[in-house]
């Protein structure tokens, strides 16, 4: 059996520092409870991870394996995962005064959202190192990846969705094989359900930062967008945050992708959005605090950002700070209209939480935070398709 090209050489805590040997199944810290992130050789990678080479790869997220903690390649789940458009949407840019905006479609991977990158590397590694059953607690997207993906390794697939998320995730997951459970609560509340049935049964827990591989899937975002930009990465991303992995992940390509030599020192600005209904993180920012409270009475039609405490926290708000970024928040009311206006102005048909970057753009643009000849990239992390029973009330 053929080894890939990865490089991983070990974990590493996010928070402490402790290091753990990768090759066992792990999910947080053992010293202090919080998450795990994988580390590799990266001189050794950069000896293959070219330029050069990358014009020959394959285009999916696994063109990247130096730098992915995959060993084997038959571990290597495949559904056509990443490599998503990067769109110049000129005619949206003109519209807002900010001619260079850019829109990263996640909603053309796998299941219809960026969720898939996360759960591709996840699940693949839950294979590689023996996982016999996974679970996972889902406000939509996440459950649909995993189901997918627990699939095609023949692996059970145990869902908790709050009972309220759309029928089309609960009936997606279900056609794709998993148990769907519905819980009375939100996604922390079914975070509590999955713990039970780790305990009971042995379940791997594949939560959001709660294993340490969801994170490398979603990096790969940060490096579709630099090989995208000829290496050259915008002065702004706006990302939609509820469990934070993307802003993580693609904070911590960025580090990666300049120890090899790909990228200089050059870093964009991250903006954190979020609902005015449910924003733990723009709170904790405010505050100038390193933690989020648990946020009471989550709201939002945006099922990815109804999410009231994130583990991966501290990571989240220390790439916001170390970039000069900031984090905001915007009203229902802004998602659903300018989810009609970047598709009208660009041809992308965003989920409310893609929409949500647009609504954040324009404030920033207002307020004079972002340049009009700045150039931002705007993250939509799903379908709008996904969302039908939303726009079903604005026609």
């Amino acid at each position: 059996m053929a080894q890939t090209k990865s490089t991983l050489t070990h974990l590493e805590c996010g928070n402490c520092g402790k290091q753990f040997a990768p090759n066992r199944l792990l999910n947080l810290c053992s010293d202090c409870g919080k998450p795990l992130l994988a580390r590799y050789d990266l001189a050794t990678a950069a000896l293959t991870l070219t330029k050069e080479a990358l014009r020959r790869r394959e285009p999916s997220l696994w063109r990247y394996e130096e730098v992915l903690p995959v060993q084997n390649d038959w571990a290597m789940l495949r559904l056509g995962e990443g490599w998503t458009p990067l769109h110049h949407a000129k005619r949206l840019g003109e519209a807002i005064g900010c001619p260079q905006t850019y829109i990263k479609d996640e909603g053309l991977n796998v299941t219809a959202s960026f969720k898939a990158r996360g759960l591709a590397l996840a699940v693949s590694r839950a294979y590689e190192l023996g996982a016999r059953e996974l679970a996972i607690p889902s406000a939509g997207n996440a459950a649909c990846a995993l189901s997918a993906y627990a699939a095609v390794a023949g692996l059970p697939a145990h869902v908790y969705m709050p009972k309220d998320v759309p029928s089309l995730f609960q009936v997606e997951c279900r056609e794709l094989g998993a148990n769907v459970t519905l819980v009375d609560g939100l996604i922390n509340d079914c975070g509590v359900k999955v713990r039970e049935g780790v305990a009971a049964h042995g379940w791997f827990d594949v939560s959001t930062l709660k294993e340490p591989y969801r994170v490398e899937g979603k990096k790969t975002m940060g490096y579709e967008l630099a090989e995208q930009m000829d290496w050259e990465l915008p002065d702004v991303i706006i990302y939609p945050t509820g469990g934070g992995t993307g802003m993580v992940g693609m904070w911590k390509a960025f580090d990666e992708m300049e120890r090899m030599g790909l990228i200089g020192a050059k870093r964009p600005r991250m903006v954190t959005v979020q609902s005015d209904g449910c924003a733990p993180i723009v709170r904790a920012y405010q505050q100038g605090v390193e933690h989020a409270e648990l946020w009471q009475g989550a709201r939002t039609v945006a099922d990815g950002l109804r999410v009231p405490i994130a583990i991966g926290d501290f990571l989240i708000l220390r790439a916001i700070r170390q970039s000069g970024g900031v984090a905001l928040t915007v009203t229902d009311a802004e998602m659903l209209h300018y989810a009609r206006v970047m598709g009208s102005k660009s041809g992308v048909f965003p989920a409310p939480e893609g929409a949500a970057t647009l609504a954040a753009l324009v404030h920033l643009l207002e307020q004079g935070w972002i340049r009009p000849d700045e150039s931002v990239v705007l993250f939509n992390t799903g379908s709008g398709l996904k969302y039908a029973h939303l726009w079903a009330h604005v026609l």
